[in-house]
């Protein structure tokens, strides 16, 4: 009877709890919004290739947003702004130089040689300390004032808060469709990725204990970051028009960095050509009983051609198609295991 009545009494003390437990707001939730947020220590990364035509509107913007956030009890006073220079080749780092040695909270990261944007923003991400990190180009295409609205999202308990595009107005016709295209691929692919979403994030301390874990050289972070698997949340913000400067991303590198998107994520191509290899002999069977079939029923016709041109030609280019894609993923096999820096940081200030 003792052991019925303790029971009884654990079993209270649990229904208790768990209902009280049951009623608290989960991390994103719409209660849990409503609690006033707590000034955390954020830092703010910039990677930075030739964008001297730009930087001083940057420094200045990131000035009036740094004090907003201070005045309304957002970030802490010792918030700082971390310029990488991805080894540009203009007057960037001396900006850099400049506006750190007239804004304590400004510091730079210089690496040795251009080892491409998603080096830079792991570099930034790895180097500096704070409770929130959010990344965010140095064109100024991304609204800065979504950061306010992130701060409020990781107080409310997300690690992670992807700053998403609501439309893609300002794009043209064929970079809206391309870049929209190029997201439902990923989907179809397996990819994890946010839609809309490039590489302004918001990452908290543990988000970014957990990127130290992934070594790999091929970097695609859109990828990387859904895998980390805390709490997530997404700001919607308008993308503005490029300050000034050009785009560090032509066609050509951006269909790199695409194709680097599903070949670091995916193995769906390599199956893709099995399934192609088993249709292609089916159908180069068809056309061998096509060719006999002409052969016997039509009369004068060329014995031998259809049979040899046809499948050769056809069998010819997917073998070609097919290494070319193993290959790739061959290639990224071979960088992955020589384990090479993927930056090297020349100097700091």
């Amino acid at each position: 009877m003792t052991h019925v009545n303790e029971l009884d009494s654990e079993l209270q003390r649990w229904r208790s709890a768990a209902s009280r437990a049951a009623g608290r707001a989960a991390p994103g939730a719409p209660g849990a919004r409503d609690a006033p947020p707590r000034p955390v220590l954020l830092a703010v990364v910039v990677p930075c290739f030739n964008e001297a035509a730009v930087l001083p509107e940057t420094v200045e913007r990131l000035a009036r947003l740094r004090a907003s956030l201070l005045a309304d009890g957002l970030i802490l006073d010792g918030s700082t702004a971390w310029f990488v220079d991805d080894g540009s080749s203009d007057a960037t780092w001396g900006l850099v130089e400049e506006a750190a040695r007239v804004f304590p909270w400004v510091h730079g990261i210089r690496l040795s040689r251009n080892r491409g944007h998603q080096n830079a923003l792991l570099a930034g991400l790895l180097t500096v300390e704070a409770d929130a990190v959010v990344t965010v180009d140095a064109d100024l295409q991304d609204d800065l004032g979504a950061i306010r609205e992130m701060l409020q999202r990781h107080s409310a308990g997300a690690e992670v808060v992807y700053g998403v595009r609501r439309g893609r107005e300002s794009d043209s016709w064929f970079k809206r469709t391309t870049a929209e295209g190029y997201y439902r691929l990923l989907e179809r692919f397996g990819v994890d990725v946010v839609f809309n979403h490039a590489d302004y994030r918001l990452l908290g301390r543990s988000a970014r204990a957990a990127l130290r874990q992934f070594g790999e050289v091929n970097l695609f972070l859109r990828g990387i970051v859904p895998q980390l698997g805390f709490a997530s949340e997404q700001v919607l913000y308008d993308r503005a028009e490029r300050f000034a400067g050009e785009s560090k991303y032509p066609l050509g590198r951006m269909l790199a960095f695409a194709w680097d998107g599903v070949t670091s994520f995916s193995a769906v191509p390599l199956r893709w050509i099995t399934a192609l290899g088993f249709a292609v002999s089916l159908l180069a069977f068809a056309t061998g009983l096509w060719a006999i079939a002409v052969r016997l029923t039509v009369a004068g016709a060329v014995p031998g051609w259809a049979s040899t041109v046809i499948p050769v030609a056809f069998l010819g280019g997917i073998q070609l198609l097919s290494v070319g894609v193993i290959g790739e993923y061959v290639g990224k096999t071979y960088g992955e295991t020589k384990r090479r820096p993927r930056y090297i940081i020349e100097k700091t200030v």
